[in-house]
């Protein structure tokens, strides 16, 4: 009998610990399908058009282009490079918009707008398509990009190159609406940085900022770029000679008595 008692007892003991095996085993299956369920919730939607998250963009970037005139073949070279660095910077979630200036002061063409909704490798294979993510990003993002880049080089002469209203433009129209205010804000400008206007031209006043603070253009296009990084790409036209270090010079002044920061002058 005592035989019988123990061989009972054992078959017991190992049905228990079977049950608790199978408990944790299926504990651990819900656990990790709760897991990736409150994962693939936490993504954030996008929305179709901009490929910006639904309740906004993290930050903003916007690009003024100076093609008012040509640019040599080895500077569109260069500029094509620096221009695919800038991309390659953008954040996901962050908002790139791409303005070319012309020669009619505050009127700007805008040839992109879109956030980056982030590619493939940034994908998580457990709760995404990686394959339909690299898509997305390649035809919303890369490729519109890849085909301003290619026109770069494509400028038009012009009578004017009113650089400061273009900036001003900018200022009001993105960095200045409501829901982008608190965002992290930065403007490059690619440019040969002369700034020619009935109101003030460097080609009639050089880089002398008191002159242009004596000038009609102070008042006209001050617009402060509060919490607004700029960088400056610079490039020189063809027979056209100005100092470097004085454009630098003039404009880490005009931009830093507008209140913004220059992070860059290139």
């Amino acid at each position: 009998m005592a035989r019988r008692r123990r061989r009972k007892s054992g078959n017991s003991a190992g049905f228990i610990i079977l049950a608790l095996i199978c408990l944790v085993i299926s504990a651990a299956i819900f656990g990790g399908y709760i897991y990736l369920r409150m994962k693939a919730g936490s993504q954030v939607a996008l929305d179709k058009s901009s490929l910006c998250p639904v309740d906004g963009p993290r930050a903003i970037t916007a690009v003024l282009l100076d093609v008012t005139d040509p640019i040599s073949d080895v500077t569109a070279s260069d500029l094509k490079n620096e221009f695919q660095a800038l991309v390659d910077g953008i954040p996901v979630g962050g908002l790139l918009q791409i303005y070319t200036l012309t020669e009619e002061e505050g009127k700007l063409a805008i040839t992109f707008s879109g956030c980056n909704p982030g590619d493939g490798q940034s994908a998580d294979e457990w709760t995404s398509n990686p394959r339909l993510i690299q898509d997305r990003w390649e035809r919303g993002f890369q490729k519109p990009l890849e085909s301003v880049s290619k026109h770069l080089s494509e400028g038009n002469a012009g009578q004017r190159s009113p650089i400061m209203a273009g900036i001003q433009k900018i200022n009001l129209e993105a960095f200045g609406s409501p829901k982008y205010r608190g965002l992290p804000k930065t403007l490059v400008i690619a440019s040969d940085m002369i700034e020619h206007t009935a109101s003030f031209s460097m080609y009639r006043a050089g880089t002398s900022y008191s002159k242009f603070e004596s000038s009609d253009a102070k008042a006209k296009f001050r617009t402060p770029l509060y919490g607004v990084e700029v960088r400056i790409l610079e490039f020189q036209r063809p027979n056209v000679q100005f100092s470097d270090e004085d454009l630098a010079y003039f404009w880490k002044a005009w931009v830093e008595n507008n209140m913004g920061r220059l992070g860059s002058f290139k």
